[in-house]
This record gives C-alpha cells, structure tokens and sequence, in this order.
C-alpha cells in the first residue's frame, strides 16, 4: 500500500470517527470535536510542510481555514458581549496567519496559531466541565 493510499484510508477512517463524535456531543463538546480536529489537521500541515508536500499542505490548511470559518459563523454576536468579539478577533488573527504561513512556509507562525488554539481549547475544556 502506498503512502496515498495510507493517507486516503486514514482521512476516511478521521471523517467517520469525527461525525460519530459529532452526532453525539453537547454544544459545549462539539466546538472541543472542532478543536480537536482543527488541532490535528494543523499537525498534518505541519509535517506536508516539512516534507515539502505542498498540494496537500494547501489542503490542510484549507481545511484549517473552513473550521475556523466555522467556529467564527457559529459565534453569538447579540449575547457574547465582549468575549464574543475578542473571540472573533483572535480566530480572524489565525485565518490572518494561516493564510500568512500558506505562503511564507513558516513554522513558526504554524507553532504561534498551535499555541493559540491549544489555549482556547483549554479555556472550552473549562467551560464544559462547568457545565457538567
């Protein structure tokens, strides 16, 4: 089997455990699935653009851009207040950057999203553990 095929099978295997998680989780839980995803596809970009695999670090950061697009739409802009709109700027600040590192190539602009979103996932974490 080669590397495609690997990668092809993978992915498939990644979309139907993605939507099973999906299907089942709270509010709270799904933006953790899209955090979760989000994280690992930032990975696999990381690692296409070591291995100079550029069409498919296009791909992944495509995907990367479509779920922060996504987190951005699902924001509630009436009922947030403040937090809502310091959200909103910091996901348009990662699309800025991924968008940025699409073309320079630069790890460390990859790492200085990671770090970002890593953050945030913790901060949702928190959130749903309040929850219950």
């Amino acid at each position: 089997m080669n590397d495609y095929s690997l990668q092809e099978s993978y992915d498939s295997y990644r979309s139907i455990d993605l939507e099973a998680r999906a299907a089942a989780a709270s509010p709270y839980e799904l933006v953790l699935v899209l955090f979760d995803g989000l994280l690992d596809e930032l990975a696999r970009a990381r690692g296409h653009i070591e291995a100079k695999r550029f069409q498919q670090k296009g791909r992944s950061l495509e995907k990367c851009l479509s779920i922060l697009g996504g987190l951005n739409g699902a924001l509630d802009y009436e009922n947030g207040g403040e937090t809502v709109q310091n959200l909103a700027r910091l996901y348009d600040y990662c699309i800025y950057r991924l968008s940025d590192v699409s073309v320079t190539l630069s790890l460390e602009g990859l790492d200085e999203v990671v770090g970002l979103l890593t953050v945030l996932r913790e901060g949702w974490d928190g959130v749903r553990a309040a929850q219950g």
